[in-house]
């Protein structure tokens, strides 16, 4: 198989929401893992990647901005060969600065302390094993409203011309505190999970905007870290109808759907 060219200026990379779930997904070949590596085949070759995870919560906005991105094992009680997983990507001191000019909506600013935690590393280990891309993680302010979270999504929309990939990456439906390994998903997370795939289906961007008012919200997300990486992909977007995979459940309840638009 030959490997893809890097996407030109002029080419419009697509965006995507991954479910990421367990950390685990970084050592296992499983379903989910599968479709991951399926979608990095399927794109082209990005210049850098913006991710954007569910794991770093943060007053304010900040992007991270070391020339090389430690590897963050923001996790307890797995196993050692997990700890052991280092993603030696390289940082991408352009791309933020190109990005703290385009966002418009916060102020966002450069921190050299955290580096690529679990919500990133576990997918692109699997998406991009050759570390050869260069990557740039973006904060979530938790505490910001989601139509403004949405708003710097659209901000960043034109880095997808400049060969960037927009990564979201966090789970449509996360209760760790229901998690059982036994169970069928349980109806508050199908409720959520099938709610959210009709608007994204539909486009109703205003729906997933105002997810809290959703009878199922609070326990599908007791906290919405997790959700809130959708809403900057949705703005970053545009109006095109994505294609949904990876539509199954972790544990009963975590959704590990995941979604691609303008491929």
């Amino acid at each position: 198989m030959t490997e893809k060219s890097p996407a030109m200026a002029g080419t419009r990379m697509p965006v995507a929401f991954i479910g990421h779930g367990s950390p685990e997904n970084a050592l296992e070949e499983n379903v989910f893992t599968r479709g991951w590596k399926a979608l990095a085949r399927s794109l082209p070759r990005p210049k850098a990647i913006l991710s954007i995870s569910a794991h770093w919560l943060t007053e304010g906005t900040a992007l991270t901005a070391m020339d090389q991105p430690r590897t963050i094992h923001d996790f307890y009680g797995f196993p050692r060969t997990l700890y052991e997983i280092d993603y030696p990507c390289q940082g991408s001191p352009e791309l933020v600065e190109r990005i703290r000019r385009t966002v418009e909506t916060v102020r966002v600013q450069p921190d050299t302390e955290w580096g690529l935690d679990h919500g990133t590393w576990s997918v692109l280990v699997n998406m991009y094993p050759q570390t050869d891309i260069p990557v740039v993680q973006l904060s979530l302010d938790y505490y910001l409203p989601p139509a403004k979270q949405y708003q710097i999504g659209r901000e960043l929309r034109p880095l997808r011309d400049e060969g960037v990939l927009i990564l979201g990456s966090g789970n449509l439906v996360h209760n760790l505190m229901a998690i059982d390994f036994h169970a069928a998903p349980f109806a508050w997370a199908l409720d959520f999970d099938h709610f959210v795939a009709d608007a994204l289906a539909g486009r109703d961007d205003d729906e997933l905007i105002r997810y809290h008012e959703r009878r199922s919200a609070h326990l599908a997300h007791p906290t919405f870290d997790h959700y809130l990486p959708l809403l900057y992909v949705l703005g970053a977007s545009e109006n095109e109808t994505p294609r949904q995979f990876n539509e199954g459940f972790f544990a009963g309840s975590v959704s590990m759907r995941c979604a691609v638009f303008g491929e």
